[in-house]
C-alpha cells in the first residue's frame, strides 16, 4: 500500500508562514557567514616580536603579570606599555611590581588628573608631580579623551586640549625626553546624524552614550584642531596620536598632517578595521610613513590580536573582523614588507620610548 506524505493545504500554508516569520530579524542579529572560498592564512602570532604601545591594565600584581606574560609569549609580544599607570603611590606600586618580576616586559605611562585647572599653582604642581613620576620610572604620559570631552576648569568651562595652562605638562615631557600618547575626541561618526548613512549606527544604537553633538561638548573639528595646535606649539615633545587621530578612514588627510607636524606619530590601536578595508591605499601609506606608525591594540583581548597580524602581514582577502558593531565589512591583508613590519612592530617604539630592553628584538 502506498502511503502519501502530502500535507493538507492549510498545513502547508501554516508551515510556510512559520518559516517566513522565523527569518525575520533586526540588523543587529543579521551576521551572515561568507560563502566565498579563497586562500586563508591565519596568523596566530606576530612575525616579529612587537611592542604594544596601547594597553590598559589596572591589575599589575605579580600574579597578574605572570598571566599576562604567558599570553604575550603566545602572541610574540615583547613589551606591553600600560597606559593606565596613574600617578604617585599607585604608579610607584606598579613600577615596583614590574622591577621585581618582569623588569624588561612591561613599562607604564603616567597620567595627569586635570581637576582643578585654573586654581592657583595648579600648572606648577602638576608639572612637578609629572617630573617626579618620570624620575620614578614612568616612560611616558598618557592623556585620556576626558581632556577635551569632560574635564572643566575651576570656573566650570570646558577644558580645551590646547589651553595654555596645560603647556607646562607638554613642555615637561619634551624636557625629560618621554612621549605623550594622547586620545582626543572619538570617531567623527559619533558627531554625525544617527541615520541610515552613519557607518557607526549599530554601535551608537547599542552604546547610546557614545553619541555626541556640536554642543556635547563641542564640534568634533574643534576638538581635533585643538590637539593639532598643541602639537605644533610644542615641537620638542614627541606625540603619539592614538587611533591614528581618527583619520584612518582618510589617509590622505592624515598624511598631510604628518607632513605638517613632524613631532606627531600615530598608533593603530582600534582602527585596524579601517585599514583592512583599503589594503592598497593603506599599504602605500604604511610604506611612505613607516617611521611614524606604531603598533597598538587598546583593549587586552589576546584572541583579537591575530586579526591585526593578518591585516598587516598577509595578502588574504575578505576575512572577518571580530566586532560587527565596529565594522560590518570584511578585511583584506596589506602584505607589508618585512622592514616596514619591523618598524611598526618594534623599531619605532624603541626610538620613542626610553629605556626599553632592545635585546628582546632582532638586531637587524
Amino acid at each position: 500500500m502506498k502511503i502519501t506524505t502530502a500535507l493538507p493545504i492549510f498545513a502547508l500554508t501554516l508551515c510556510s508562514c512559520s518559516l517566513f516569520y522565523a527569518q525575520e530579524m533586526g540588523f543587529e542579529e543579521y551576521n551572515p557567514k561568507s560563502t566565498l572560498v579563497v586562500p586563508e592564512n591565519p596568523v596566530s602570532a606576530a612575525k616579529f616580536p612587537f611592542i604594544d604601545v596601547h594597553s590598559h591594565q589596572r591589575d599589575m600584581s605579580p600574579d597578574a603579570l605572570a598571566r599576562l606574560v604567558k599570553d604575550m609569549d603566545e602572541l610574540n609580544e615583547g613589551v606591553m606599555v600600560n597606559l593606565s599607570g596613574g600617578s604617585g603611590n599607585s604608579l610607584n606600586e606598579k613600577i615596583e611590581n614590574i622591577k621585581n618580576n618582569y623588569p624588561n616586559r612591561f613599562v607604564v605611562f603616567a597620567n595627569v588628573d586635570f581637576d582643578g585647572v585654573g586654581k592657583a599653582g595648579w600648572s606648577e604642581k602638576a608639572a612637578a608631580q609629572l617630573e617626579t613620576d618620570i624620575k620614578n620610572g614612568a616612560r611616558g604620559l598618557k592623556i585620556f579623551k576626558s581632556l577635551g570631552l569632560r574635564y572643566k576648569d575651576a570656573e566650570g568651562k570646558r577644558l580645551a586640549i590646547d589651553d595654555p595652562r596645560l603647556d607646562p605638562i607638554w613642555a615637561k615631557c619634551g624636557e625629560m625626553g618621554v612621549p605623550v600618547l594622547i586620545h582626543a575626541a572619538d570617531p567623527k561618526s559619533f558627531w554625525d546624524p544617527m541615520d541610515s548613512d552613519n557607518e557607526r549606527w549599530l554601535e551608537l544604537k547599542t552604546r547610546p552614550r557614545r553619541k555626541r553633538s556640536a554642543t556635547d561638548p563641542a564640534p568634533w573639528e574643534q576638538i581635533i584642531a585643538e590637539q593639532h595646535r598643541m602639537f605644533k606649539k610644542h615641537p620638542k615633545t614627541q606625540f603619539i596620536n592614538a587611533h591614528m587621530g581618527w583619520y584612518a578612514n582618510n589617509l590622505g588627510k592624515l598624511g598631510a598632517l604628518l607632513d605638517e607636524i613632524p613631532n606627531m606619530n600615530v598608533g593603530i590601536a582600534a582602527v585596524i578595521a579601517e585599514l583592512g578595508r583599503q589594503p592598497k591605499n593603506a599599504k602605500a601609506f604604511f610604506i611612505k610613513y613607516q617611521d611614524r606608525i606604531l603598533f597598538g591594540k587598546d583593549s587586552w583581548k589576546p584572541e583579537e590580536f591575530p586579526t591585526y597580524f593578518r591585516v598587516l602581514e598577509s595578502s588574504d582577502e575578505y576575512f572577518p573582523y571580530y566586532k560587527k558593531y565596529h565594522a560590518f565589512w570584511a578585511m583584506y591583508g596589506l602584505d607589508l614588507p618585512d622592514e616596514v613590519l619591523r618598524k611598526v612592530y618594534y623599531k619605532n617604539a624603541l626610538n620613542l620610548i626610553p629605556g626599553l630592553d632592545k635585546s628582546l628584538f632582532p638586531k637587524e
